[in-house]
């Protein structure tokens, strides 16, 4: 069973081989570590980094125009994004709709050119899909992150979107209505070149609690969300849905849109939780945490995290994957000791 075969098997219950992993080094950690210490590491972990072999020339990080320090960056919807560090998403410094008189003569950005933070080619995007399909790989596309709410967001400024909402702005059903046009091309394209998984990463939990009320949820995004997955679902693509933060209460909402997965954070919103509330009625793709035992944790009680999630969200019938992101900060011991535990503990039903 190959590695798009299990990762579907798992994603729909019918009994992968293993719990599927991932491991993504985010740029920036290529200019901090010691990059012979990570490549060793992912040389040594072959079922997170297949393939993988050791370089002998210095790798240069590559950056998203978005993820520059110093180099202002204006999106496909005209926000200017600023960020203080490589490799780092930073935070928009210039809303294009700073005030509701400049709706007026606002033109959005066109799915046939544009994905959300720039340019597409459509033509390069079908011919990696279909490579994609020849291979045996699993033919994936997506939303940018921060597809709907959070681009609302951008465009309006997060205190000022809030209060658009709590006063029922006129203008603003428009807006939305403006944002999801463009969202729904973008799906459409993705499902005429053949995608079966489909992704829509959105982030709408903060520390404690979502960004915005269960109310205003239902109201404004939801509606959205379900238009957005239709075409795919129609498709037979499995939805793959994201969020950080802490999602517990818009977490049955997210379900009754049609998601086959949902990638959320396991101490913001808490293993037992997600065990009484998730496990069984839909894919758990578990993001590992990056806030307090990987980065603050010794390498035992990163073992006992990993194997206390798989034991109470995993099965032998699937539903359970997980993933981690890496960024700058982490002892090069507990990245090992990560590596170590999520490769161990993804065959713990094999």
């Amino acid at each position: 069973m190959n590695d798009r075969e299990n990762k579907l098997r798992a994603a729909r219950f019918e009994n992968p081989e293993r719990i599927p992993i991932s491991f993504g080094i985010s740029s920036g950690c290529w200019d901090y570590y010691p990059q012979s210490a990570l490549q060793d590491l992912m040389e040594a972990h072959p079922l997170l980094f297949p393939g993988f072999h050791k370089k002998e020339d210095r790798i240069k990080p590559s950056y998203a125009p978005w993820r520059r320090a110093g180099q202002p960056y204006t999106d496909s919807w005209g926000c200017v994004w600023e960020t203080a560090q490589n490799g780092i998403t930073g935070a928009v410094v210039k809303h294009a709709l700073s005030a509701w008189d400049l709706i007026r003569d606002y033109q959005p950005p066109c799915p046939e050119e544009h994905d959300g933070w720039g340019p597409i080619d459509w033509r390069r995007t079908r011919e990696r899909i279909a490579e994609a399909r020849k291979a045996g790989l699993l033919a994936a596309g997506g939303l940018r992150h921060g597809h709907t709410f959070l681009t609302l967001t951008y465009l309006r400024g997060y205190e000022s979107l809030v209060f658009d909402m709590c006063d029922e702005h006129a203008q603003l059903p428009s807006l939305i209505e403006m944002v999801e046009e463009f969202n729904r091309g973008l799906v459409e394209r993705f499902v005429e070149a053949g995608v079966e998984w489909m992704g829509y990463p959105e982030d709408l939990g903060m520390q404690q609690g979502p960004m915005l009320s269960p109310d205003q949820f239902r109201q404004y995004i939801k509606p959205t969300y379900r238009r957005l997955v239709s075409p795919a679902r129609q498709a037979g693509c499995v939805i793959h849905m994201h969020s950080d933060g802490d999602i517990r209460e818009l977490a049955g909402d997210l379900m009754d849109v049609g998601i086959d997965v949902v990638n959320l954070q396991d101490l913001v919103n808490g293993i037992d939780w997600i065990e009484a509330n998730l496990r069984g009625r839909v894919c758990v793709d578990l993001d590992i945490d990056r806030q307090n035992i990987t980065r603050f944790g010794t390498p035992a009680q990163i073992d006992d995290h990993v194997r206390n999630a798989v034991e109470k969200l995993g099965s032998r019938e699937g539903g359970l994957m997980m993933k981690h992101g890496l960024y700058p900060g982490v002892p090069l011991e507990n990245i090992g000791a990560l590596m170590d535990a999520m490769e161990k503990y993804s065959q713990h039903f094999s």
